[in-house]
């Protein structure tokens, strides 16, 4: 059993999909680990702490995967005329790639794997379920994107954020706005708290109201009858009527006009980011102020964010809208998605075989495989037989 990591090759991708850490873990489980040269770089991993760790240094991607039974990957490898290295045509027919592979925004990927005889494994689909927390790729990644957000919107407003008291006078707090109480929006919330600005938060899910407040931050947004049931059973807002979003516009926009750091978080899987602040929000803002937009690799929460760039609007608004804020903090970030990995595959491997065994009964599983026995079968993209 061979098991190969890879270096992450498309633009800006500074993660790696095991450390050294997780590495002696998993040849611990039984396999050989074969990690290309300079996988971790990026990520302040060297070659040689993956070697002291029991890893083969390969030379490059095609010797990491020659005879791979199981592959781990950041984002999706590589296709013909994507890069410089056709990864997926290296990729040993019969393997397990395990990555966020964000097939529901391009169900080409999910075909290439099963045209390929890839069995593929796509963690951003893992369901929400408690036995599910420990390998939520979304959730720890989330949680470092909503704290650098944080630490860089900071970095780019001119003003500091605790009330300073000086001889020469007091500079007064930082208003900060969170839009979004998921994941990345509650550690937005208490990482802005830690700096000393003065917090508030939106949320159109009831329960999101009292998170909140229990991080200290004052709670924004238009509340009625319909608003108490903007929630489903999973825990994800529903989708309400357009009157009601027309008045928590009206309210956030009154809001946005004396707010310092907006951080917006929206983020809809397979789809669009809903647009949250709109071109006249902008404009209403103070000069100097700051928006830093997660969202941006969705097209982006605000109306005028452009991706991967960082931008100061006519009235002197900076938009911060970089791709792949978890990147952004590669260390960490990849420390917590290995240990994601780490436990899927812990999980479902077979001691006996030396091999992991996912069975298609198993609610994780079912969750999270794209592609099995040369066939698409995730409910998403699966092609639905004629009536």
């Amino acid at each position: 059993m061979r098991l190969a990591v890879l270096k992450e090759r498309r633009s800006g991708e500074t993660r790696v999909a095991a450390t050294p850490e997780t590495v002696k873990k998993l040849a611990a489980l039984g396999p050989a680990i074969a990690v290309e040269s300079g996988a971790g770089l990026a990520s302040g991993y060297p070659d040689a702490a993956y070697r002291e760790a029991g890893a083969e240094i390969a030379p490059d991607a095609a010797t990491a995967l020659s005879g791979a039974a199981i592959v781990l990957k950041v984002r999706a490898p590589l296709a013909a005329g994507e890069g410089e290295v056709d990864e997926l045509s290296l990729i040993p027919r019969g393997a397990l790639l395990i990555g966020t592979l964000e097939a529901v925004s391009d169900p080409a990927r999910a075909e290439a794997y099963a045209a390929a005889g890839i069995e593929a494994c796509s963690m951003e689909l893992l369901p929400r379920i408690t036995r599910a927390q420990s390998m939520d790729v979304l959730s720890s990644q989330a949680n470092l994107a909503g704290y650098r957000a944080v630490v860089e919107g900071a970095g780019a407003f001119d003003k500091g954020f605790p009330m300073l008291m000086t001889a020469a006078g007091t500079i007064p707090a930082a208003n900060v706005f969170i839009m979004g109480a998921g994941v990345a929006g509650l550690q937005a919330i208490a990482t802005a708290r830690r700096l000393g600005g003065r917090v508030s938060a939106t949320d159109v899910r009831p329960a999101a109201k009292e998170e909140i407040k229990s991080l200290g931050a004052s709670f924004v947004g238009y509340e009625d009858e319909e608003s108490k049931a903007a929630q489903t059973a999973g825990g994800y807002a529903k989708q309400l009527s357009a009157d009601f979003y027309a008045k928590q516009a009206e309210v956030v926009a009154a809001h946005v006009v004396k707010q310092d750091v907006v951080v917006t978080t929206a983020l809809v899987q397979g789809r669009k980011a809903p647009t949250l602040l709109t071109a006249a929000m902008v404009a209403s803002m103070k000069p100097g102020s700051v928006i830093v937009d997660i969202a941006a690799d969705a097209g982006g929460n605000c109306a005028l964010t452009q991706p991967g760039e960082a931008i100061t609007t006519e009235n002197g608004v900076k938009i911060l809208g970089h791709r792949n804020w978890p990147g952004r903090i590669a260390g960490a970030a990849s420390a917590l998605y290995a240990r994601n990995l780490l436990t899927f595959l812990a999980t479902f491997w077979d001691k006996d075989a030396k091999a992991a065994r996912l069975p298609q009964d198993d609610e994780i599983v079912r969750g999270v495989t794209l592609t099995r026995g040369g066939a698409v079968v995730h409910p998403m993209l699966a092609v639905q037989p004629a009536a």
